[in-house]
């Protein structure tokens, strides 16, 4: 997860606001989506 972190740490590289925005809203994703991989999945037995 560091690793992941230090390279979504990079400052942002667009220049308008809204790019900002939605580069922002990337980065949240993918670390969402490589969160969501890493969790195991639990079945309930009965």
């Amino acid at each position: 997860m560091l690793r992941i972190k230090k390279l979504l740490r990079r400052t942002l590289n667009l220049r308008d606001d809204n790019a900002h925005i939605c580069e922002t809203y990337a980065m949240i994703k993918i670390l969402n989506k490589l969160i969501g991989l890493g969790m195991p999945t639990m079945k309930t037995i009965v």
